[in-house]
């Protein structure tokens, strides 16, 4: 029987918040997470059983890739009922798309798996990853008084604010406040004490077991919408070999142009099966289609709405339906539907 002590596993991948400063050279390299405490003496003051497993080598979050994604699924699964929650450290560049597809991958999820990271190794003198790590700690292990964890969710907590992971985007290379959920509120917001938001918070079905998921379908591509689009670069892209769906970044609430040739390309690429998903290229906002003309042409052509995702959920929410090997028609449903608190549908 485990001990009521809460317990929390880190899973250090890499990224900057677990670099420190070489003395002698000035050079940024990974530290060791058995030397934790030593850096964050502040964990001690926890009553809590922390255990750690580390990526070796650490990944530079410009590698990651959903193979990784499949081991940081199989480290939880493999762990789920010995840890209260979970807290993965990693680099900012892709933590949301990682977020985002661990989402769909721990079906059933019942406790918190947070991501947080820095914009500043956690060796140097101004840096937010200790403030980071330290809150996403409390709140991995944070439960209700009946004992169920308080955020049971895929999130990224970064500079006091807990925002659902599909939701949130990197906004920001150079301030501490580096993510951003423009769809969706915080589920938490950090001061003197946590703010939760219980109305905001997806509530699991505790009977249900967690299910894993490992499949990923990595034939997708993102375009990008812009004034001038040359028809040549439209067409061969939608006739990239084992090309299976795209991410269309349109205008606005989900406009793009009328020219007869881009209406086509895009008919006749959903007819051959292509699934093609319209997002707004507006950080804020959903699709709607059906607002004017040029959206309804693009529903004519067999485009399908993505609402008000994030390019980083849509994508990795493809990836993950055409690895299931769903039907085509189960695909474009599910895309159109809220699986995990991905979208918002009015």
């Amino acid at each position: 029987m485990r001990a009521e002590t809460p317990s929390v596993l880190l899973i250090y991948t890499g990224g900057t918040i677990g670099m420190i400063e070489n003395p002698e050279t000035g050079a940024l390299e990974n530290f060791n997470f058995d030397h934790l405490l030593k850096h964050v003496p502040e964990l001690k003051r926890f009553n809590y059983r922390i255990s750690s497993y580390q990526f070796e080598p650490p990944l530079d979050s410009s590698d990651m890739e959903p193979a990784y994604w499949a081991k940081l699924v199989k480290i939880i699964n493999y762990n789920y009922d010995y840890f209260d929650g979970f807290v993965i450290l990693h680099g900012t560049d892709t933590m949301a798309y990682t977020a985002s597809a661990l989402s769909f991958m721990l079906e059933n999820l019942s406790k918190p798996v947070i991501l947080t990271g820095s914009q500043l190794p956690i060796g140097t003198l101004r840096t937010d990853g200790k403030e980071n790590l330290i809150t996403a700690i409390e709140i991995a292990a944070a439960k209700n008084p009946d004992g169920t964890a308080i955020v049971p969710e895929v999130c990224i907590f970064f500079e006091n604010h807990l925002m659902r992971g599909n939701r949130t985007t990197k906004i920001n290379a150079e301030n501490f406040n580096a993510f951003r959920s423009f769809n969706y509120p915080p589920l938490a917001r950090v001061g003197i004490h946590i703010k939760y938001e219980p109305n905001l918070i997806r509530k699991p079905d505790p009977t249900k077991p967690l299910k894993p998921h490992y499949l990923f379908d990595t034939n997708v591509v993102i375009l990008t919408l812009f004034p001038g689009i040359q028809e040549s670069i439209v067409t061969s892209l939608l006739h990239v070999p084992g090309l299976k769906a795209v991410v269309m970044k349109t205008f606005g609430s989900g406009n793009a142009p009328q020219k007869e040739w881009f209406i086509r390309q895009l008919k006749e690429a959903t007819e051959r099966g292509i699934i093609i998903v319209n997002i707004t290229q507006c950080a804020s906002g959903a699709v709607e289609m059906g607002r004017y003309e040029t959206g309804m042409h693009l529903l004519e052509a067999g485009v399908i709405s993505g609402y008000d995702s994030t390019p980083e959920c849509a994508i990795t929410k493809l990836m993950f339906l055409l690895g299931h090997g769903l039907s085509n028609q189960d695909i474009r449903y599910k895309m159109n539907s809220c699986l995990i608190g991905e979208i918002t549908k009015v």
